[in-house]
C-alpha cells in the first residue's frame, strides 16, 4: 500500500474530488456575467488575473484524478525530495505530491497561494491527511513568495496558478531544476508564451501536451 491509497488520504481525496465536481455549477456561475472573450482575456493577462481568480476564492480549482495520479507518479518516479507548486487552491494536487515525498522517504513542498481563504482550507486539508509536515504554504503573491529560499535543486515544478505568470514562475525557478527534472503546467493553452519557450528546440527541454489539459516537460542536462 502507498500512502496515496492508504484509507486516510484515499478517503479524504474521495471527499475532495466530491466537492469539487459539486462545484461546477457554483464556479460557471462566478463568471456567469463575463463573456468567454473576456474570461480568455483575463486568464492571459498578466495584471488583470486577480480580478478573475478572486471570483473562485470559495471554490476549489482542482486538478482531475488523472493529474493527480500523474503527478504521484512523476514525483515518485523522479525520486524527488523538492518539489514547487504554483497554486495550491484547497491543496488536492498538493496531497498528492505530499503523497509522493512521503513514500520516497521524507522531502520538502513549497506551495503558494494568494487567497487566504484557500490557504486555510489547503491547511486543514493537508492536517486531515497526515502530510502538513512535507509542505511549507507560503501566502502572498508568488512572484515575491516564490523568489526567496528555494531548495538548490528542483525535481519537480506544478504550475496550476495564474496563466499568464507561467514563464515568470519558471525563470524563478529554472537554474535549480535538475537534470531530469518535470515541470508539469496545468491549462497551458492560456500561456501561449510559456508553451513557445518550452517547445523551442534550443529550450533545454523537452516538452508535449499530456492529457490534453497538461503540459509535460522535462529539463535536459
Amino acid at each position: 500500500m502507498t500512502t496515496l491509497t492508504s484509507p486516510k488520504l484515499a478517503g479524504l481525496l474521495d471527499r475532495l474530488f466530491a466537492q469539487a465536481s459539486a462545484a461546477v455549477q457554483e464556479t460557471r456561475l462566478a463568471v456567469a456575467d463575463l463573456s468567454d472573450e473576456e474570461q480568455a482575456r483575463l486568464m492571459r493577462s498578466r495584471t488583470d488575473y486577480r480580478a478573475l481568480y478572486g471570483r473562485f476564492n470559495d471554490v476549489p480549482l482542482a486538478v482531475s484524478r488523472e493529474t493527480g495520479a500523474l503527478l504521484y507518479m512523476l514525483a515518485r518516479g523522479a525520486r524527488a525530495r523538492n518539489i514547487v507548486e504554483f497554486g495550491t487552491s484547497f491543496g488536492i494536487s498538493t496531497l498528492h505530491l505530499a503523497a509522493a515525498l512521503r513514500d520516497n522517504g521524507g522531502g520538502r513542498l513549497i506551495t503558494s497561494e494568494f487567497e487566504s481563504s484557500k490557504v486555510t482550507r489547503a491547511r486543514d486539508n493537508l492536517v486531515a491527511g497526515g502530510l502538513d509536515d512535507l509542505v511549507e504554504i507560503r501566502e502572498g503573491d508568488a512572484l515575491k513568495t516564490l523568489r526567496v529560499d528555494l531548495p538548490d535543486t528542483i525535481e519537480l515544478v506544478l504550475l496550476d496558478g495564474a496563466k499568464a505568470l507561467y514563464p515568470d514562475i519558471l525563470d524563478l525557478v529554472e537554474s535549480r531544476l535538475k537534470p531530469g527534472a518535470f515541470v508539469v503546467a496545468d491549462n497551458a493553452d492560456y500561456s501561449p508564451d510559456y508553451l513557445a519557450r518550452v517547445r523551442a528546440p534550443e529550450s533545454g527541454y523537452i516538452s508535449t501536451p499530456f492529457g490534453g489539459d497538461v503540459e509535460l516537460s522535462m529539463r535536459l542536462g
